[in-house]
């Protein structure tokens, strides 16, 4: 890998904006420090590096913070275009519409699941909310055929960034179907999708960033700690 001692990347394992960035770093193989914050709460340097959110990720380059997972993409790819495959095509029209689907996907999906985080939730509330996000991954199999060219990916023969943008999310629909006790990722009706995940999850950049496992555990922590503020006395 290349050295970049300079290079930190503020998060925590089990966000999928993270993981973006985690992906992005090892498809070009560059070496950076993973500075793991403790979920729930927000350490001095994430609010010094991104005073206006206070979110991760953060990537810390030569001191310099660039925020938002998107944005950290778009960066990555600049300054290390030499390294590793490009994850934006260069075409402008297929750049358009690369970037149109990552925000389709940051729009619709976390947008349809907040129902499966919820741990009171009935079997017809649970059917309703995969129904929802069924159908907002259904136009993704469509884009697939579309961008894939028939290879493995929506960047073709290499990871990109509408693979990144949906990839990242694939850990929690993953641990989702295990502790909902349903299936989203459905061979029936989404079949290049379901091949393409297993594509996905298989590439060595990807290995070790995707722990469905760990997903599971921070949902029930999630869960948790919404409920312990729900409980909460209210002053």
């Amino acid at each position: 890998m290349a050295a970049e001692k300079s290079l930190k990347l503020v998060g925590f394992s089990g966000s999928p904006y993270v993981a973006r960035a985690r992906v992005a770093l090892n498809l070009k193989r560059i070496d950076f420090e993973f500075v793991v914050e403790e979920f729930g709460k927000k350490s001095e340097l994430l609010i010094e590096s991104n005073p206006v959110y206070k979110k991760v990720p953060v990537l810390i380059h030569r001191g310099k913070p660039i925020c938002e997972s998107l944005v950290i993409l778009h960066y990555i790819d600049e300054v290390w275009a030499a390294a590793g495959p490009p994850i934006l095509p260069a075409d402008p029209y297929d750049r358009a519409t690369a970037r149109f689907w990552a925000a389709y996907i940051d729009d619709k999906l976390p947008a349809q699941s907040s129902v499966l985080f919820i741990d009171q939730a009935d079997e017809e509330e649970k059917e309703e909310a995969k129904i929802k996000l069924v159908q907002v991954l259904e136009p993704l199999e469509e884009a697939f055929k579309k961008c894939s060219g028939g290879n493995n990916f929506f960047g073709g023969d290499t990871i990109g960034y509408i693979d990144i943008a949906l990839g990242s999310y694939l850990g929690w629909i993953k641990a989702v179907e295990i502790i909902a006790g349903i299936k989203l990722l459905d061979e029936a009706k989404i079949p290049c999708l379901v091949e393409w995940a297993d594509c996905f999850c298989s590439s060595d950049a990807v290995k070790g960033v995707i722990d469905v496992n760990e997903m599971v555990e921070f949902i029930k922590l999630t869960r948790s700690l919404i409920q312990g503020a729900a409980d909460s006395p209210s002053n």
